[in-house]
C-alpha cells in the first residue's frame, strides 16, 4: 500500500481533512515545481489539477490544488472544502467570475466554470466519490449543498 492508497482510506476522517488543509500550500508549490508529477502524497496517482481563479475581493490570482474527473472535454471539481460548513473561497471566486485556468500534467488551459446541472450531478458525483471516497464524509459533515463545477475549455 502506498501513500495514495492510505490517503484514500484515511480521507474520510476529520484529522485527514485538517492535515489536507494544512499542507495545501506545500502541495501547490510541489505541483508547480514538478509540472504536476508529484504531490505531498508522492507520485501523482490521483487526478489532480491546479485551478487558478481571480479573487473576488482582491482581484489577485488564487491557486488551489483539486481532485477532478474528466467529463467529455471538461474537468469536474467539487467544492467540498474538506467538509467544512462554509464554501471554499475558490468556489465563491468562480461564482463571481467563471473565467479561470487549470493546469493539468504541466499544460495550462483557459476554462469557463459553470455549476453542473442536476442530471450531470447524478452522473458525476458518484464518479468523484469513486475517485476520492472522502467526498461522501465531507458532504455529510458540511451540512450544506456542495457546489459541483464543470470547467469547460475556452476555445
Amino acid at each position: 500500500m502506498d501513500l495514495t492508497d492510505l490517503a484514500r482510506r484515511a480521507g474520510r476522517t476529520r484529522w485527514f481533512a485538517r492535515l489536507g488543509r494544512a499542507t495545501s500550500r506545500l502541495d501547490r508549490r510541489l505541483q508547480r515545481a514538478t509540472g504536476g508529477r508529484w504531490t505531498v502524497l508522492g507520485r501523482a496517482r490521483l487526478p489532480q489539477l491546479v485551478l487558478t481563479t481571480t479573487g473576488r475581493r482582491s482581484g489577485e490570482p488564487r491557486e488551489v490544488v483539486l481532485l477532478h474527473v474528466r467529463h467529455e472535454d471538461a474537468w469536474v471539481v467539487l467544492g467540498s472544502n474538506w467538509g467544512q460548513a462554509h464554501h471554499p473561497a475558490w468556489a465563491l471566486n468562480l461564482l463571481a467570475d467563471p473565467r479561470a485556468r487549470v493546469t493539468v500534467e504541466g499544460a495550462t488551459h483557459e476554462v469557463a466554470a459553470r455549476l453542473a446541472t442536476p442530471a450531470e450531478s447524478r452522473v458525476l458525483l458518484p464518479r468523484l466519490r469513486e475517485t476520492w471516497p472522502g467526498y461522501e464524509a465531507y458532504e455529510q459533515r458540511a451540512g450544506r449543498d456542495l457546489h459541483l463545477f464543470v470547467l469547460e475549455p475556452v476555445r
